[in-house]
């Protein structure tokens, strides 16, 4: 007999989306949760991701909202002293934890339950014994995985490795102990130029870096993505109004680098990818060094010695070892109404903060009761890949926050949580700075959303 569970929600999947969410939805709604996720404990692809990771932007605008991640810690000492830290695996993976004891199951809100597989008809199964358990009708499904990130951990490469050939997972990376005289780096985005970095920072010569990058990528400066507002509201007010004046999306992504708010690795090439992680002055400078960079399209065969791509072959080192960092981090499948008939499926509300989105969601799941109303609020957005998308997920976030911000109510609570990354605590003095970014910000803010949306295709 499967074991009958009596919740009002069956949240599947306890990463950051999940734990957002449901943080949120039983600060403000008296209810029941079950959660449940394939891995061992909460915090999701975190808890297999690359030794040496970090957020790329500040702890302040990752985790829930209830909690704040790192304490708003400055960094005092390194190439980003005076910028806000950035967490590292085994932080984020104990702050998950605690807020997970302290925050959901300790006070008896939310059960949880690792190691499980949910298998649709509003059941699900632990891997370990088989045992199955079930939800009543009543209960809303909540899919926080549908935009799960693949990790090079736990996805085989994209590629076929032919007998002989040296290839590992970047997670593998600080473990490996054999010798090479070539590391050759294969992705072209933040896991990438994290191991890139990784390995310069420990004293391999660039000279012994082959990076294989496929598409060159548009970074954002990490100063400016920032929790101070003055600092971030002037970034997004610049950036709206060079989008208002410009030809095309080339020439303005142009105009944003001249104005430093963003990186490109090569400035003879001209990058196509926008999925717009943030990156450091100090690690542009070191990912500059390397010089030997192959763009001849995706691996076909890693094999000892040599790489066959889609637009030709590269010799390699008899010894090298091939890194392989190519995963589908961030996803873009179809984009669905967040409250659907069956499942409330969690999408970015707002660009590329995914943590802020899960916890909107959960806010107004917990206080608005029409589904057409709170898909009125929340419409889904993407995260960037190309510079179209890149210019649909800006405009699809700036409708979205313009419409949750018309509610008083949400208006108030997202100005108070920290992951929310453009909100003016009320507490914040006012200051000249801050003056000229909403000044600058209101004025263009219009113009700007109307002239990505048409660069982006999307409706006036």
């Amino acid at each position: 007999m499967p074991a009958r569970l009596d919740v009002d929600y069956l949240v599947v999947g306890a990463g950051a989306m999940g734990m957002g969410f449901v943080d949120a939805l039983i600060d403000h709604a008296d209810v029941r949760v079950a959660m449940v996720d394939r891995r061992d404990g909460v915090g999701g692809h975190w808890r297999h991701a690359y030794p040496f990771v970090r957020l790329h932007q500040s702890s302040t605008f990752y985790g829930v909202a209830s909690r704040l991640l790192g304490g708003g810690r400055i960094q005092t000492t390194g190439p980003e002293a005076g910028l806000h830290e950035r967490a590292d695996q085994p932080t984020i993976c104990a702050y998950y934890e605690s807020v997970l004891a302290e925050r959901m199951v300790g006070p008896g809100r939310v059960e949880f339950f690792p190691g499980c597989e949910y298998v649709g008809g509003r059941a699900f199964v632990s891997r370990e014994t088989g045992r199955r358990f079930e939800v009543p009708e009543r209960c809303r499904v909540v899919d926080a995985r549908y935009l799960a990130p693949d990790i090079p951990a736990e996805t085989p490469p994209k590629f076929e490795v032919a007998d002989g050939a040296r290839v590992v997972a970047v997670n593998d990376l600080p473990a490996w102990e054999g010798t090479t005289s070539q590391y050759v780096v294969v992705g072209s985005g933040k896991t990438a130029t994290d191991a890139c970095v990784w390995l310069l920072g420990r004293g391999v010569d660039p000279d012994e870096i082959c990076w294989v990058r496929p598409r060159d990528p548009w970074m954002l400066n990490r100063a400016l993505i920032q929790p101070d507002p003055a600092v971030y509201l002037g970034m997004a007010a610049e950036m709206m109004r060079l989008a208002s004046l410009c030809g095309s999306l080339p020439e303005l992504f142009a105009q944003l680098e001249d104005a430093e708010i963003m990186l490109r690795i090569d400035r003879s090439v001209t990058p196509t990818m926008a999925k717009a992680p943030t990156l450091g002055r100090w690690e542009l400078d070191l990912l500059r060094r390397i010089a030997h960079v192959v763009r001849l399209g995706h691996i076909r065969v890693a094999r000892p010695g040599r790489l066959d791509l889609d637009d030709g072959s590269v010799l390699l080192a008899p010894d090298a070892l091939v890194v392989n960092c190519a995963a589908d981090g961030l996803k873009n499948p179809p984009l669905v109404p967040i409250w659907g008939a069956d499942t409330i499926t969690l999408q970015p509300v707002r660009a590329g903060f995914p943590c802020f989105g899960a916890a909107v969601a959960g806010y107004v799941e917990a206080t608005r009761d029409d589904d057409a109303v709170k898909n009125r609020l929340c419409p889904p957005s993407s995260y960037g890949n190309s510079l179209t998308d890149w210019a649909r997920m800006n405009v699809r976030g700036a409708r979205n926050t313009a419409a949750f911000s018309a509610e008083p109510d949400i208006k108030a609570w997202t100005d108070r949580i920290a992951v929310n990354p453009a909100r003016i605590p009320p507490e914040r003095p006012t200051s000249p700075a801050l003056d000229d970014a909403l000044d600058r910000l209101g004025r263009y803010l219009g113009p700007g959303v109307a002239r990505l949306a048409a660069l982006g295709g999307l409706p006036a």
